[in-house]
């Protein structure tokens, strides 16, 4: 396995204090970097070992927090903190340029090739930068067909992939229609894939135990979005030597 290093990395945003986890490839050099969005509880070992992994692919990898250093495993709670944020696009970009001022900050991350990768707010966040007009080489989603501003996604200058479950009740097939309208609309570079029988957050394995309706894990399917997440990467953002 190719050696990595990691490290926490401190930031201001949204008026906390964001503990992220910076995940760096072996050898001294510039490389493309990929920004890491955790669903709504949010950052925990899940997304800190999706960077890990991407490290170890040839990327800078920060996996970016939005809740001040903590995970947030009531339910109640994280709904009142992450409902208030989805409706936010100002707040969203707010934490999503922190992460990538952040990200930039480092070294050996090759500011001119970043992509963006999240998953249910993260995800939404990713999109929004996108919808900012942020550079990026690519966005990848999954659990985050978040539709924007009027018009707004014109700006986005890169290739997106998104990714749900068939059975996601949150992500529902009329939310599917407007995302992919308000893409097809902007002229963006789009994909979708749904993924048969998974209910929502099915890549992401079991943090606790607590039992929520219309979520679970898709071991299978959890895999597969993960390789097409590679793939999105390896065609967008290729690591070069």
């Amino acid at each position: 396995m190719t050696t990595i290093a990691t490290r926490t990395v401190e930031y201001p945003a949204d008026g906390l204090t964001m503990i992220g986890h910076l995940a760096l490839p072996a050898g001294a050099g510039r490389r493309p970097a990929v920004l890491v969005g955790p669903e709504g509880p949010g950052l925990s070992d899940v997304e800190r070992r999706r960077a890990d992994a991407l490290a170890e692919l040839g990327y800078v990898a920060l996996a970016f927090d939005f809740h001040g250093g903590r995970y947030l495993d009531d339910i109640e709670e994280m709904l009142g903190r992450c409902m208030p944020l989805l409706a936010d696009a100002d707040r969203m970009r707010g934490i999503g340029h922190a992460a990538l001022d952040a990200l930039r900050a480092e070294p050996r991350t090759d500011p001119g090739r970043i992509a963006a990768i999240g998953y249910g707010t993260g995800g939404a966040i990713a999109l929004e930068l996108g919808r900012d007009g942020v550079d990026l080489r690519a966005i990848g989603t999954v659990n985050a067909l978040t539709t924007g501003r009027p018009g707004e996604a014109a700006r986005i200058r890169c290739p997106v992939w998104a990714g749900v479950g068939s059975e996601d009740p949150i992500m529902p097939p009329a939310q599917r229609e407007a995302f992919t309208a308000e893409m097809q609309a902007a002229g963006v570079d789009w994909r979708l894939v749904v993924y048969g029988g998974a209910l929502h957050a099915f890549h992401h394995p079991p943090v606790d135990q607590a039992v929520r309706p219309g979520v679970g894990h898709h071991p299978e399917h959890a895999r597969r979005a993960w390789r097409d997440v590679v793939g999105l990467l390896a065609e967008c953002l290729p690591v070069t030597e």
